[in-house]
C-alpha cells in the first residue's frame, strides 16, 4: 500500500464505510460508536516487510499488529458502547508510537488481536463460506469443532483465502481469548445463530 493509496484506504474503512456500518446498528438499537484502530493507541503496528513466503518486499504502509492497548475499548464497554473499529493501527514498537504514519493491518488479524486482549469469551470470524474447511471445496472436509492445538498442526495447509482467518483464530486463542467460531457472512440467519452458539466452525482451547 503506497502512501497515496493508504491515504484513499484510510479515509474510505475509517470515514464513509466506518460511519454507514455504525449508522445500521444504531437503526437496530445498538448503542454503536466509530473508532479507528489509531484512536487511543488501541492497535500499535510495525511495517510488514517481507511477502507469506519470507521474500524481502517493501509493502509499503502495510503492518502486522504487535500491540494492543485496550484502554479505550474498554472505557467504551463499561459505558454501554459497541465499539466498531476501522483496521487501521498507529505505527510503533513494543512500547513507543514511533511515527504519527498509519498503518493498514489484516481486518482478521486486528480482531483476533483485539479479542485476546480483551480475554474475550467468544471471537466471531466471519468470512464467505460456512467455516474453515481442510480442503476447500471439499464438503467432506469442513471442520465442524477443532481445539486449537489440533488447528496448529494443520495452519500450513490452508489456502491464501482462509489461511488470515485461521492465523486470527489461533492468535486469538493464544492471547486469551476462549474460543473463536467461524462463519457465513453471506448468510443473514449465521450472526444471530452463532450467538445462540450454533453453526460455523468452533475452535476451542
Amino acid at each position: 500500500t503506497s502512501p497515496e493509496a493508504f491515504r484513499v484506504v484510510q479515509s474510505v474503512l475509517s470515514g464513509s464505510v466506518l460511519r454507514d456500518v455504525v449508522a445500521q446498528l444504531r437503526k437496530a438499537g445498538i448503542n454503536a460508536v466509530g473508532i479507528t484502530g489509531r484512536d487511543g493507541g488501541l492497535l500499535v503496528a510495525q511495517k510488514l516487510t517481507e511477502l507469506v513466503d519470507g521474500t524481502p518486499a517493501d509493502l509499503g504502509q502495510v503492518g502486522e499488529v504487535i500491540r494492543v492497548d485496550t484502554s479505550l475499548l474498554t472505557s467504551l464497554l463499561a459505558s454501554g458502547f459497541v465499539p466498531v473499529i476501522s483496521p487501521i493501527a498507529v505505527e510503533g514498537d513494543d512500547s513507543d508510537e514511533i511515527s504519527k504514519s498509519g498503518l493498514n493491518v489484516n481486518a482478521d488479524l486486528a480482531a483476533g488481536a483485539i479479542a485476546g486482549a480483551l480475554g474475550a469469551d467468544s471471537l466471531i470470524i466471519m468470512t464467505d463460506v460456512p467455516g474453515i474447511y481442510r480442503n476447500w471445496p471439499e464438503t467432506s472436509s469442513f471442520i465442524s469443532t477443532i481445539t486449537y492445538n489440533e488447528l496448529n498442526l494443520i495452519k500450513n495447509e490452508f489456502a491464501e483465502g482462509m489461511a488470515p482467518k485461521v492465523l486470527a483464530t489461533l492468535n486469538a486463542i493464544a492471547l486469551g481469548a476462549a474460543s473463536v467460531r467461524v462463519i457465513d457472512g453471506k448468510d443473514p440467519e449465521a450472526f444471530s445463530l452463532a450467538l445462540r452458539g450454533f453453526g460455523g466452525t468452533v475452535v476451542t482451547r
